[in-house]
């Protein structure tokens, strides 16, 4: 049975499997691409949206379906959560690691990496400057928006749009068949 947001959160809140399940099957693909953006290293990724969805069963009393989509407190907590586990490993990447090694020195043939590494180094030359910075701060260094602003000296709805504008462009072209899960 489908649930619309409200209902199926308020359904994982009270402890139904399948609706946690359910849950899991619309956005766990989602989340494993915004893992694979702050840990392209497969096992740290499918770590992470574990973590992730755990987090998501503890607080699903806390959706407000008023305040904002399901999608979005999902993705919000997501990005959350792949910022604090960036912190807690306490390194500050710079784009020039993720562009000379993207699956983090992680396993898997070397040509999937270097396919890798071309299409994410092709996809960042493409945006502007202000996106390029904004993409690189929050997802590669692990600044929050408002760090990001504050940083550029920059109001935090421009950071935001930049974000957007950008990452709708890099996802634009063929998709590397080992991106996905």
């Amino acid at each position: 049975m489908p649930w619309n947001d409200k209902d199926l959160m308020q359904e994982v809140a009270s402890g139904n499997e399948a609706a946690f399940g359910e849950l899991y099957d619309r956005f766990g693909k989602l989340v494993f691409r915004v893992a694979w953006q702050f840990f392209p290293n497969r096992s740290e990724s499918e770590d992470a949206v574990q973590e992730v969805f755990i987090r998501l069963w503890r607080t699903a009393d806390r959706f407000d379906v008023e305040r904002a989509k399901l999608v979005t407190w999902v993705m919000l907590i997501a990005r959350r959560h792949m910022i604090d586990r960036l912190r807690r490993k306490q390194t500050r990447p710079t784009t020039q690691d993720y562009v000379s090694d993207p699956a983090g020195g992680g396993s898997g043939p070397s040509e999937d990496r270097s396919e890798i590494r071309a299409e994410l180094k092709v996809r960042l030359e493409r945006l502007s400057d202000m996106q390029r910075e904004v993409v690189t701060r929050t997802y590669f260094q692990g600044f929050t928006l408002k760090e990001t602003a504050e940083q550029l000296g920059t109001p935090l709805g421009t950071v935001k749009s930049a974000l957007s504008r950008a990452l709708t462009a890099m996802r634009e072209g063929p998709e590397p068949e080992n991106w996905s899960s």
